[in-house]
């Protein structure tokens, strides 16, 4: 989680800083840093013998550990999380929809924690553990989350729902005895256009609680 946001909401790229590799923030300051050090010393090999790696533009291999398998793909350094989850590996349960972090449409969990993934770059995933939708549940058996967001009618157009219920998983992961304020708290970084956000506040409750409707 990044203490710039409050409590339990998904993670906004720009505020969020990786313990290693790329995020949006840091790759296009290093665009910038890196135009300003050719400009001041004359020649990109003085740039690379200061010590500035450069990755791309041309694809590079990576591979990301997905609901516990691996996936090894070529993608541009520039290439986000969610374009690779849709565009190349077709995990299309995260959905696209604002893509500025604002919307929480694209929430996925990456080590425990929501983050929206179209703020983090693929190649910054590396090594990490994402969740998606994809993989919490099976054709016999729904997570909890989900058995509540039917219960409580927590959803309508759905478009939203994939990250309400990532996020929501966040929750119940982290805190099993969530008050109803530490739910709408958790929740606050998703948008639901339809406004279904008591349905889905009792349902992420319930169902971090183990309660019963």
């Amino acid at each position: 989680m990044s203490s710039n946001k409050p409590q339990d909401g998904p993670v906004r790229g720009p505020q969020h800083e990786p313990r290693e590799g790329f995020s949006r923030r840091t790759f296009i300051e290093g665009v910038g840093i890196g135009a300003g050090a050719v400009g001041a010393l004359g020649a990109p090999e003085r740039v690379r013998a200061a010590g500035n790696d450069v990755l791309g533009p041309d694809p590079v291999s990576i591979t990301l550990n997905i609901n516990g398998k691996s996936h090894d793909l070529m993608v541009e350094p520039r290439v986000t999380l969610i374009d690779a989850l849709r565009n190349r590996l077709d995990h299309t349960g995260a959905k696209k929809v604002c893509d500025r972090a604002t919307c929480g449409a694209c929430t996925v969990i990456v080590d425990g924690s929501p983050v929206y993934s179209c703020t983090m770059l693929a190649i910054e995933a590396q090594g990490r553990r994402i969740e998606t939708i994809e993989g919490i549940s099976t054709e016999d058996s729904m997570h909890a989350v989900q058995t509540k967001f039917v219960e409580h009618d927590a959803q309508q157009c759905g478009f939203c729902t994939p990250g309400l219920v990532m996020a929501g998983k966040a929750i119940a992961e982290r805190n099993p005895r969530p008050s109803m304020a530490d739910v709408e708290s958790g929740l606050s970084g998703n948008i639901c256009r339809c406004g279904t956000y008591v349905g889905v506040r009792k349902a992420v409750y319930e169902a971090a609680r183990g309660e019963s409707a």
